[in-house]
């Protein structure tokens, strides 16, 4: 709920329903999550999450704000899970295809880091369909071993950012929607996420990620009037 740039922006509401719950009924449709965990933080700020998830009967764990790989570590110990997929709540129109994608991918070559956008530099998922999925031995390991603000701060740095022993697999796509924002960060992505999301509701869509590009491309000048200058991941 402390964005600096967009205070409270996961509990934003479209239609009257937070852009968290919308997220987390995306993502419960994936078919291999077998658990949801929403992990907010300590601070009072965040009451309101809990409260929401409390509400709306979610799971949820309380940690550190700025350790957040700590956080990620104490919540996935509870629960004890072989497999850790990781997504943050700036991304409320996931996708649970890519989500299942990236864990095959995961299972299939027998790593121990998998993501859709992760490196940043080739990617061709849109930044907001971001999915990374690791074991928890490896998320134990980077948790005993990362002294370095950033690495503990973005959770995955570790993983992937040095050469840290960690074997990685990249998700491929058809498409290049590498240049796509889908992410809310700023007043302007919202807008953006608003409009998407109502035009799913009139077609009586769930919204693919492939139909929401198409949204897109369909209407040019809502997408770059409000997102053209934020292109780039959100770190």
């Amino acid at each position: 709920m402390g964005s600096s740039r967009l205070p409270g922006k996961v509990l934003m509401e479209v239609n009257g329903i937070p852009l968290l719950k919308r997220m987390y009924d995306r993502v419960i449709k994936s078919v291999l999550v077998d658990k949801t965990i929403i992990a907010t933080t300590n601070e009072q700020k965040d009451d309101a999450i809990v409260l929401f998830c409390k509400n709306q009967g979610i799971e949820h764990y309380r940690g550190s704000e700025n350790d957040v790989l700590d956080r990620y570590y104490q919540a996935a110990k509870i629960f004890n899970p072989e497999i850790v997929v990781r997504m943050t709540a700036d991304c409320p129109l996931a996708d649970p295809e890519i989500i299942d994608k990236t864990i095959r991918l995961f299972i299939n070559r027998k790593v121990d880091y998998a993501a859709n956008t992760v490196p940043p530099e080739v990617k061709k998922f849109p930044d907001g369909s971001d999915v990374e999925v690791f074991s928890f031995l490896a998320l134990e390991k980077a948790w005993k071993e990362a002294t370095d603000i950033k690495d503990r701060e973005h959770v995955t740095f570790y993983f992937w950012k040095k050469n840290n022993g960690f074997s990685t697999a990249m998700l491929n796509n058809t498409y290049d929607w590498g240049k796509y924002r889908i992410t809310i960060d700023y007043p302007e992505d919202f807008e953006v996420i608003s409009f998407i999301i109502n035009e799913l509701e009139k077609n009586r869509s769930n919204g693919s990620m492939k139909e929401i590009i198409e949204i897109l491309d369909l209407n040019p000048r809502v997408y770059n009037k409000n997102s053209m200058y934020t292109f780039g991941m959100n770190w």
